[in-house]
């Protein structure tokens, strides 16, 4: 089998792969829930790519999250319930009926692309889902109807922190601005600093996080998202340590030998140069 530009060939190697007798013993295995661990990674791999601005590797990337889309829809297929054209069909009907302003009739081009229209479309989106699972029979509650329950919960913490905040904001549940929730971080803090003089890990636990999550709050309201600053962040960290093991080795010493003085020392110079 030889490679092809052609998203068909993609789908013949899956089936080749997923074929018993003569497949791969290790793709015959998976399922939904042990492959999506890799779809998630992928995906966060994807973002490193665009991040480093290594576009060679975007393209890999992207190729390897395709990958993941077409093992998904090859499972669900042999299951009968819907193959890769079928999720094709899916986003290309979303994606037109989203953008009226572009794929609709003249009115709809007039309307342009208010916010409130895309708000609209999602929400009558989300009630055919609903009424689509009650035809069949199932309960629409166990997918949760909550105002806050169509943020995914597999979104990283911070992320989903932020997406939380911002659509409760929507009506009208937020602070005013940024100067009062300084002070609730520091009265989370106190409850922290209670928790650990108590030694209760539970709470321990509790109020950190509550602590983290006032601070993405902050940030919101900073204009400075908490993820995307915790990356730079943990990248300015890994260059300052960087600097330190260079410094040491090039001193002929090492990590694990030097003192924690030393390390200090020269992170202190390495703040000065990065």
């Amino acid at each position: 089998m030889q490679p092809s530009r052609d998203i068909a060939r993609l789908i013949e190697i899956m089936a080749a792969l997923r074929t018993p007798g003569t497949g791969c013993a290790w793709d015959l295995e998976q399922t939904f829930a042990t492959i999506a661990p890799y779809t998630v990674e992928e995906a966060y791999e994807v973002s490193d790519a665009i991040a480093r601005n290594d576009l060679t590797d975007l393209r890999d990337e992207l190729g390897d999250l395709l990958l993941q889309v077409v093992f998904h829809s090859r499972i669900a297929q042999e299951a009968g319930e819907f193959e890769f054209g079928d999720v094709v069909t899916a986003i290309t009907t979303k994606m037109i009926r989203r953008h009226p302003h572009v794929f609709g009739d003249a009115d709809a081009r007039a309307a342009g692309s208010a916010k409130g229209q895309w708000d609209r479309i999602k929400a009558e989106e989300k009630a055919e889902k609903r009424a689509a699972r009650i035809a069949r029979g199932e309960n629409p509650e166990d997918h949760g109807t909550g105002f806050l329950d169509g943020i995914p919960v597999v979104l990283p913490s911070l992320t989903r922190a932020l997406k939380l905040q911002q659509k409760a904001a929507t009506v009208g549940f937020d602070w005013g601005e940024a100067a009062p929730i300084l002070d609730k971080i520091e009265e989370e803090i106190g409850e922290l600093r209670a928790a650990m003089a108590a030694g209760r890990q539970s709470e321990i636990a509790d109020e950190f996080g509550d602590i983290l999550f006032a601070v993405v709050n902050l940030g919101r309201h900073l204009g400075v998202d908490a993820e995307a600053a915790l990356a730079g962040t943990n990248e300015k960290f890994r260059s300052r340590f960087h600097f330190v093991e260079k410094a040491l080795s090039d001193a002929e010493s090492s990590l694990k030998d030097a003192s924690l003085e030393e390390m200090e020392e020269l992170w202190q110079k390495a703040k000065k140069t990065a």
